[in-house]
């Protein structure tokens, strides 16, 4: 990738509770973390040298190139981690469950002589580090991940359903960061048909638009299901209160790795 700023898929990737680990642990399931990446990529056929990685300490950022299908990420990538942390699963204790959080983003990137900087990669680490995303992993107790699209991706990619993605799977899931700035995003558990844990409370804040571009505060479904797919005409099976709307949450840092909205190094193809 050249030093100009140029259009990318942006991942990233976390692993649950890392901080509260003690260290070999921590050791330990940064390696496991990079095999289920390993194979992932390699099952949904996936260039190394499509894509570069920066090292998170509990986990990963992926610049990927613009000619890399989104489909891929979304679909088949997103399949082979699961499965690849099923796999782990078999062998972990409980004191070793390792469980991912994964956000898909798309923007402008620019790589100067430290690594990548850009707003589209600050808001990819907001979308994996937002409070409502959390939430949702720590209700789906007996899933391996949750994976999370900006409003970009989910217009784009996910509600065509291409590559066997299903669109009612995923629930919007707008949250504000520290700095007040609404985000709009969408959420979904893989092998579950719709995300857990989402709050039920009074709509978007200020009259900001969701997810979407529809009003956070629109009534619910007549079963008190709401619309998860963008306008689609697909129901999802997440609740809500009666005339109630979308949450909003709140961004939350790790507590090992701090304030994660800032610029990264890039150390090459994938290795630990």
């Amino acid at each position: 990738m050249s030093g100009e700023a140029t259009h990318c898929w942006i991942v990233v990737l976390d692993i649950e509770n890392f901080s509260s680990r003690p260290d070999p642990i921590q050791r330990s399931l940064r390696a496991g973390m990079y095999e289920v990446l390993r194979e992932a990529l390699l099952v949904a056929g996936l260039a190394t040298d499509d894509v570069v990685t920066e090292d998170r300490g509990d986990g990963v950022l992926m610049i990927v190139l613009a000619t890399v299908s989104p489909m891929v990420l979304a679909g088949p990538f997103v399949r082979a981690l699961d499965e690849e942390l099923k796999q782990k699963a078999v062998v972990y204790g409980p004191a070793h469950a390792m469980r991912f959080r994964v956000a898909l983003h798309q923007g402008i990137v620019a790589r100067d002589g430290e690594g990548w900087s850009g707003d589209a990669v600050n808001t990819a680490c907001r979308l994996v580090d937002a409070g409502p995303l959390r939430e949702v992993l720590a209700a789906a107790s007996s899933s391996r991940m949750v994976f999370v699209v900006s409003d970009e991706i989910y217009r784009a990619v996910v509600r065509h359903g291409h590559r066997s993605i299903d669109p009612a799977a995923y629930l919007p899931m707008p949250f504000r960061t520290k700095h007040g700035e609404l985000i709009g995003s969408w959420v979904t558990v893989p092998g579950s048909p719709a995300p857990p844990g989402l709050p039920a409370a009074s709509g978007g804040q200020d009259g900001q638009e969701g997810p979407g571009g529809s009003s956070g505060d629109g009534g619910a479904e007549p079963d008190g299901e709401h619309t998860g797919t963008g306008g689609q005409g697909r129901t999802g099976t997440g609740r809500r209160r009666a005339g109630g709307g979308i949450s909003v949450g709140t961004v939350h840092g790790d507590v090992f790795q701090g304030d994660k909205t800032v610029n990264v190094n890039t150390t090459g193809p994938v290795r630990p």
